[in-house]
This record gives structure tokens, sequence and C-alpha cells, in this order.
């Protein structure tokens, strides 16, 4: 058997607001479904699919998604201009770096180097 990732679903309340973050910081266009779907195909990544819940986030992503940046400085300060929050500082490690954010639904991502 062979299997495939072919999109990531994120649960969240406005996913025709969340999508157009994504689109913005990832690239591709934003499409709204039926039923209140969204989603968008970042160039070289898999599609991420927004599906609408009646909740909103309360614990901890048990997944997230690793960016790679060439200036995780710069890459905080775009997402936060399109509405993100940055986490902590920036952590560097024999690996690399990596800074923790929030899209606007709330959601765990990190911007990563190395």
């Amino acid at each position: 058997m062979r299997a495939r990732v072919r999109q990531m679903v994120v649960d969240c309340r406005d996913p025709r607001s969340l999508v157009r973050f994504w689109a913005a910081l990832l690239g591709g266009e934003p499409v709204d479904r039926a039923r209140g779907w969204s989603h968008v195909e970042a160039p070289g990544s898999v599609r991420m699919a927004f599906q609408p819940v009646p909740e909103d986030k309360v614990v901890k992503n048990r997944l997230h998604l690793d960016i790679e940046v060439d200036d995780i400085a710069a890459a905080v300060a775009a997402a936060v201009a399109l509405g993100a929050t940055a986490v902590g500082r920036t952590v560097t490690d024999e690996q690399g770096a990596f800074r923790t954010m929030l899209d606007p639904g709330g959601n765990e991502f990190c911007f990563v180097t190395g």
C-alpha cells in the first residue's frame, strides 16, 4: 500500500478569514467551498483546508507546521502584520533555530531555520 498526504485540515470558527491569512503567508489563492469550507494550495506544500466548527480552540495543538524561512525575524514581522501572534522568543540549538507563532485562530506553527 502506498499512501500520501493529500491535505491538512484545520478546524476553525472562521475558515474564510483563516484561509486568507495562510494564503498571504504561504502563497496561493484562497478558495471558499460549499458548507463553509475553504482551502489554499500553497506552492511546494500540501493543500491546507479549513473546516468550520462551532467551538473555539482551547488547548495546545498536537500537530503543528514547521515553516522553513531564511530570516526568522523578518518572517515573524510579516506574519504579525497579517494577524499572527509571536510566542516567546527565538530558540537556537544544534539543529538550527525556531520561533513559535499563533495564527489568527490560535493554531500553533513555527518558523524554522537550519
